[in-house]
């Protein structure tokens, strides 16, 4: 019973964290070892692309930047496997300091929000894998990537979810992809911390040679 009831206060723990995860979760503790058991070998014998979301600017931990942390493991994933890439972009958060930011995207959650966001993908049907990937901002991905979700059926391919974060890693965004795209394999999500990913290009390249890229 005792150790029930401490699980489930983990589980709650790590449900708490704000925006993009200022409080360190015990899941998180040994994060490299948690992908290790995550990864799983996916079969590269097609077209692939990144889809993204990367909020510029304020952000915890690393300061006002001017690429977001999320770009930049895109990148590196770009440079790696090339795929193609489209950045899910919208100016609804241009500007916006941290804390304004978190309690604008604690609000969009709370109301199911669906914000616009810029330009198309293209042809999707070219790509059989997708990789996924944002900030986690109160347990999941910003409400924007959920517009994109509602918008493009990517049922049928591989999907690969990743974060970037400080704390929360993946949070509940492997849960909500199936949940969008429930006849996808999704498979061989990462997370990294928001702040190691200007020196992380390393741990992005073993990632992505594990599940077969």
């Amino acid at each position: 019973m005792k150790i029930a009831k401490f699980m489930m206060a983990v589980a709650a723990l790590m449900m708490s964290t704000a925006c993009s995860g200022n409080k360190k979760s015990e899941a998180n503790v040994n994060e490299s070892d948690s992908e290790e058991a995550q990864a799983q070998a996916v079969k590269n014998d097609g077209k692939a692309l990144v889809v993204f979301f990367s909020h510029a600017g304020d952000n915890y931990s690393v300061g006002n930047i001017e690429v977001g942390n999320t770009k930049i493991v895109a990148d590196y994933i770009t440079e790696m496997t090339g795929a193609d890439q489209f950045e899910i972009v919208t100016h609804k958060y241009d500007g916006m300091a941290y804390k304004p930011l978190c309690d604008l995207a604690k609000e969009e959650q709370k109301n199911g929000e669906l914000p616009p966001f810029e330009g198309e993908p293209g042809d999707l049907s070219q790509y059989d894998t997708v990789f996924i990937g944002g900030p986690v901002w109160w347990g999941t991905y910003p409400q924007v990537m959920f517009t994109f979700f509602k918008k493009y059926d990517l049922n049928g391919k591989t999907i690969i979810p990743f974060t970037t974060h400080e704390g929360s890693g993946l949070g509940s965004c492997v849960k909500d992809v199936k949940k969008a795209y429930p006849n996808a394999t999704v498979t061989g999500e990462f997370s990294m911390y928001g702040h190691d990913v200007r020196s992380g290009r390393e741990r992005v390249e073993k990632w992505l040679k594990k599940i077969g890229f």
